[in-house]
């Protein structure tokens, strides 16, 4: 069972080269309540890809997404305040 959800928005844009990305990465239950780490990603406007992750404990889940924004923040995306790829 999940304690907290996590659920974090980021961005990578640059008009020089044509970059306007966005990738999304929350941890939420499932119906029966194990963690499932979800990821979007795609163009900005766009309703891009997902993909989910069942995860055996919210440890395992949490573990992967830092490893996952660990990787994102190296590729230049940042956090967006009040960003958010759920409208599309």
């Amino acid at each position: 069972m999940i304690i907290q959800r996590y659920h974090l928005y980021l961005e990578r844009t640059s008009k020089a080269k044509n970059i306007a990305r966005f990738y999304s990465i929350s941890i939420e239950p499932n119906l029966f309540g194990d963690p499932c780490l979800t990821r979007r990603w795609g163009r900005i406007g766009t309703m891009g890809q997902r993909m989910v992750h069942h995860c055996g404990a919210e440890k395992e889940a949490v573990v992967r997404f830092l490893e996952l924004l660990r990787q994102k923040r190296a590729r230049g995306y940042s956090t967006v305040p009040g960003g958010s790829a759920d409208n599309y």
